[in-house]
């Protein structure tokens, strides 16, 4: 038996052993969701036993390092651990920007302190993060942000107003983008990490069609925030002004998050039938099974990228590949269910749809396309630097 064989089959048997069966069941409301933080509550004990679980294995975070709260996983121990969570259907035992964003830059550009601090937190679930990127009138133009931090020696003085910013009401610690430059678009831009318990820190939510959000508004007046949280715990990542660095090595991370947003789900066929005890019609299930041959050839897509991540051949756009691909899937996905459910699906908030899921879903798929980057920049991205057409 080989070395990755011998870890699959323990793997196999650790999951048995400590994933409770009401883990191996799909995700139904947000309670289902655990995202740690310094007020986070356990739904029940099982979430609880869970996370604890792969909290003390190192497996919120199992690729990295011991030394930051990981396992230490190989890429090919990493990807059996997630098939085989995958085949007994267990739910993440911990969501978190942190884990998929803030985490990755810290690991590449963070300073030794960095990691030891803010890495051991994120990977034992006591410290929650938001983004704080987009503003009114910077989005896909990011780099054109106003937030200001006016240097006082030893301290900023943050003003600025962000949105979209996902959470950022329930989160503790945000990640920022903040222009300490005036003078230079690119290099006047700091990437700076502070406590959203911080006077002159307020955050507004905001309501989408679906009925609900985890989006909010994010205000900063006159938020001090300092430059050092500690012996090589600098309050920023990278150097200072040289934040858009930073800044584009996480959004690579950020859309490869939403690009997973059940892009590649091939449980359509499933989901639909299951409203409709099987009775759909030949178009119907035609469709639905081109749609699962499209999100399978969409998974073999990301592990093609995977394997050329680890051997040095990853194409810097492939995110933005990923990312369209994955969140316009998840669009199409929904609207088949929506299809196959008739007119049940279109149910607001009646028991037997769980308060209208079908449709709030299928409306909340549309912002897929719009956060982390727009399917019409991505689409431009994909054109300029990998088909390198020419610009018109």
């Amino acid at each position: 038996m080989s070395d990755l064989e011998s870890f699959r089959s323990e793997t196999r048997a650790w999951l048995e052993a400590n994933c409770p069966a009401e883990m191996r069941e799909p995700v139904r409301d947000d309670a289902d969701v655990y995202w740690g933080g310094r007020n986070a509550t356990f739904k029940n004990d099982a979430q609880k036993a869970w996370f604890e679980a792969c909290r003390d294995k190192g497996y919120t975070v199992p690729a990295w390092p011991k030394e930051y709260g990981g396992a230490g996983l190989s890429p090919a121990e990493a990807k059996v651990l997630r098939e085989e969570m995958a085949a007994i259907g267990a739910r993440p035992p911990l969501s978190s920007f942190g884990i998929w964003m803030l985490g990755p830059a810290l690991l590449h550009f963070g300073t030794e302190g960095q990691k030891q601090r803010f890495l051991n937190e994120i990977a034992r679930g006591e410290i929650r993060w938001c983004q704080g990127y987009s503003e009114p009138g910077s989005g896909s133009d990011l780099v054109s942000l106003q937030t200001y931090g006016e240097d006082k020696d030893d301290h900023w003085v943050v003003n600025g107003q962000k949105v979209w910013t996902s959470y950022a009401d329930k989160a503790d610690w945000i990640f920022c983008l903040v222009r300490t430059d005036k003078n230079d678009k690119y290099r006047g831009i700091t990437f700076m990490l502070f406590d959203m318990a911080s006077e002159g820190v307020s955050t507004k939510p905001i309501l989408l069609i679906s009925g609900s959000s985890p989006f909010c508004e994010t205000f900063f007046d006159d938020v001090s925030v300092p430059k050092s949280y500690g012996e090589d715990v600098p309050a920023y990542v990278g150097e200072v002004n040289r934040g858009w660095d930073v800044a584009k090595y996480l959004l690579g991370h950020e859309r490869e998050m939403i690009s997973g947003a059940d892009g590649g789900n091939t449980a359509t066929i499933g989901a639909a039938m299951s409203r409709n005890a099987g009775e759909l019609d030949p178009i119907m299930r035609a469709e639905l099974a081109m749609f699962d041959v499209d999100a399978l050839a969409y998974a073999a897509m990301g592990e093609k990228f995977l394997d050329e991540i680890k051997v040095g051949k990853a194409h810097p756009a492939q995110p933005n590949m990923m990312k369209y691909a994955g969140t316009e899937l998840n669009k199409r996905r929904h609207e088949l269910i929506m299809s196959a459910g008739g007119s049940t699906a279109l149910e607001w908030e009646s028991e037997e749809t769980s308060g209208g899921k079908p449709a709030r879903n299928w409306l909340r798929t549309k912002a897929n396309s719009i956060e982390g980057g727009t399917s019409e920049v991505m689409l431009n991205v994909i054109s300029k630097r990998i088909l390198e057409l020419p610009g018109g």
